[in-house]
């Protein structure tokens, strides 16, 4: 269902009621509001109130695209009394944000994983010639090709094929999946070899609630998406022991799974831009992992999201729940672009 607000006003711009989404996307109290002038809530400039312009001119306005920080289309009515004078307007304000969101982000897909393939058929071919040329070349010129040439062009190889998995997602094996069985057996098995051989810290909390929970996703892709947190916890962590903590609550339908470390954290300017793709502050890597992890969970119908708490990093990922009479009911929560 696509999101709306609904704000009714009176004759002289003062707010009579709002809906519930009005005031979640606002953060406010509802009755805070009821008598206060449109602009107080909406903070802008009279003139940019569509509500406030039909008030003016009397004049219903029907799918008026806006373009602001939320796309989407608005519609005013206007309610008269039995003499014609207006007794309130109503603007609806329809959230088009996702819509036009997935639009750019299926075509920015297509485009991008023909660009990548196209890049990638003659490297391959360039590759493939190297190895050929190599034995016949003199001792020098061999080891300029094997030390640095092809490892450069597999290094380029990898980049296309992680960026692929943001631009055009591989099919996933889903399954049903115990939240505690997935942590503690499937994650925990790796993880708890891991410690031991790096000598760190690791804590498994699965809260009551949470405990029996069904979800449904892809174990190895996961998987994948929770190595890779461990492993920017194990590199961000330059002295001192490591700590991970994965803790796993239940709220609103959904799994939150924490993923928390003790490392020295992420600076503030830096933590708005960790999931865009190739952004790193390592001196390897291609800056893709977090975001091909996002992707993942997106694609499971969840979120990942990131703060730097007072001394660690934690991220965290929602996952939404089933029960086990709507398992045959669950193919939508995996899409791709």
């Amino acid at each position: 269902m696509v999101p709306h607000h609904i704000m009714f006003i009176n004759r002289n711009g003062l707010i009579t009621l709002m809906n519930t989404q009005v005031a979640q996307d606002y953060q406010i109290n509802r009755n805070d509001y009821i008598g206060k002038h449109a602009r107080e809530l909406l903070k802008i400039k009279d003139e940019s109130i569509i509500v406030l312009e039909t008030l003016k001119t009397g004049e219903p306005i029907v799918n008026k695209e806006v373009f602001d920080k939320n796309y989407g289309i608005m519609n005013t009515h206007v309610i008269r009394s039995a003499e014609g004078e207006i007794q309130r307007v109503i603007g609806i304000f329809h959230f088009l944000n996702v819509i036009k969101s997935a639009e750019k982000q299926a075509l920015a897909g297509r485009i991008a994983a023909g660009i990548a393939h196209e890049i990638r058929n003659p490297l391959t071919t360039v590759r493939g010639f190297l190895q050929l040329l190599q034995p016949r070349m003199d001792e020098e010129i061999s080891e300029l090709f094997s030390s640095l040439l092809i490892p450069e062009i597999d290094r380029a190889n990898t980049i296309i094929k992680d960026f692929l998995q943001i631009a055009k997602p591989s099919d996933s094996s889903l399954e049903t999946i115990e939240i505690s069985e997935f942590i503690k057996n499937y994650l925990g098995n790796f993880l708890h070899s891991e410690a031991l051989l790096h000598n760190f810290d690791l804590e498994f909390v699965i809260d009551p609630l949470a405990e029996g929970k069904l979800f449904v996703g892809d174990k190895e892709k996961l998987f994948s998406v929770f190595l890779n947190l461990f492993q920017n916890s194990k590199q961000a962590m330059t002295k001192g022991k490591l700590s991970i903590q994965i803790l796993a609550s239940y709220a609103n339908n959904c799994l939150q799974i924490f993923f928390m470390d003790n490392g020295p954290g992420i600076p503030k300017e830096i933590v708005t831009h960790v999931f865009d793709p190739f952004f790193t502050t390592k001196d390897e890597g291609t800056g893709l992992g977090l975001s091909i992890s996002r992707k993942i969970i997106e694609n499971h119908g969840g979120s990942l999201t990131i703060s730097s708490i007072e001394d660690g990093t934690q991220f965290m990922i929602e996952l939404p729940t089933v029960i086990k009479k709507r398992l045959t009911f669950v193919s939508f929560f995996v899409t791709s672009v």
